[in-house]
C-alpha cells in the first residue's frame, strides 16, 4: 500500500512540473554575411632543388643558389621579419634499374611580400637567382580577422532580417536570440581574379595587364532561434 502511495504522489509531481513547463514561441532562421576585399600582400613559397651523383657537391650548389637568393631578397628591401627557410632536405635517390645512388637537395623559402608593386620584379629575380621551384603563390590579406568579425555581424543580422520576414504576415515580433549556432567553415580564402594593370609597358608604351589580384571574400555562416513576442 505504501508503495501504491508512493508511486502515486511521483506521478502526480512529474505531471504537474509537466504542465509547469511552457512551450516557448521561436523561430530557427539561417544567416549569411559575405564580405570582399582587395589582397595587400602575397605568399610566396619558393625551392632550390638540386641534384646530383655526389652528396656534398650537390648540398653545396643548393646552398651558393639559396645564398643569392636570400641576398637578393634583402636587396628588395624586404623585411626579415617577412621571409624564412622553410624546409632544408637531402635525400638519397636510388635507381634500381642503373643500381646507382644519387641525391637531390633542397631548400624551401617563405616570403610576404606586402608591396605589391614590387611583385613582378621579385618573381623575375627569384627565377634568375636559382629558384627552380615554386610551390605556392598566395594573394592575401592582413586585415583577415577584422574581415571575419564583420562578416560575421552581416550574418546575424541577415538572419534577423530573415526571422522578422518571416513573422511580419503573423503578427508577431522578432524578439531576443535564443541560440546562435556557427555554421561557418575555417578555410584560406581565395582571391576572385579580375585584371588589374601593372607598371609595365610593352614596345608601344602601352600598359600591360600582368597580374590578376582580384579580391578575397570571406563568407560568415550562422543558425540563431529567436524568441517571438
Amino acid at each position: 500500500m505504501k508503495k501504491l502511495v508512493l508511486f502515486l504522489t511521483i506521478m502526480f509531481m512529474t505531471m504537474s512540473y509537466g504542465q509547469e513547463i511552457k512551450q516557448i514561441p521561436q523561430i530557427n532562421v539561417n544567416g549569411e554575411g559575405k564580405v570582399k576585399v582587395a589582397p595587400d600582400q602575397v605568399c610566396i613559397s619558393a625551392t632550390v632543388e638540386t641534384k646530383g651523383n655526389n652528396a656534398k657537391d650537390v648540398k653545396k650548389q643548393n646552398d651558393e643558389k639559396i645564398d643569392a637568393v636570400l641576398k637578393f631578397i634583402k636587396k628588395m628591401n624586404i623585411p626579415t621579419a617577412d621571409f624564412k627557410t622553410k624546409q632544408v632536405a637531402l635525400n638519397p635517390v636510388y635507381d634500381y634499374e642503373k643500381k646507382k645512388t644519387s641525391y637531390n637537395a633542397t631548400q624551401t623559402i617563405e616570403i610576404v611580400l606586402k608591396d605589391l608593386t614590387k611583385y613582378d620584379e621579385l618573381m623575375e629575380g627569384l627565377v634568375q637567382q636559382g629558384i627552380n621551384r615554386l610551390d605556392k603563390v598566395s594573394f592575401e590579406t592582413s586585415k583577415l580577422v577584422q574581415i571575419q568579425t564583420e562578416a560575421r555581424k552581416l550574418a546575424i543580422k541577415d538572419a534577423k532580417s530573415k526571422a522578422e520576414d518571416y513573422v511580419s504576415v503573423l503578427g508577431q515580433k522578432v524578439g531576443k536570440a535564443y541560440t546562435i549556432s556557427d555554421n561557418s567553415q575555417v578555410f584560406h580564402p581565395q582571391p576572385m581574379y579580375a585584371a588589374m594593370k601593372s607598371t609595365a609597358m610593352d614596345s608601344a608604351g602601352a600598359e600591360n595587364e600582368t597580374l590578376a589580384i582580384g579580391e578575397i571574400e570571406v563568407t560568415a555562416n550562422v543558425t540563431v532561434s529567436f524568441i517571438l513576442d
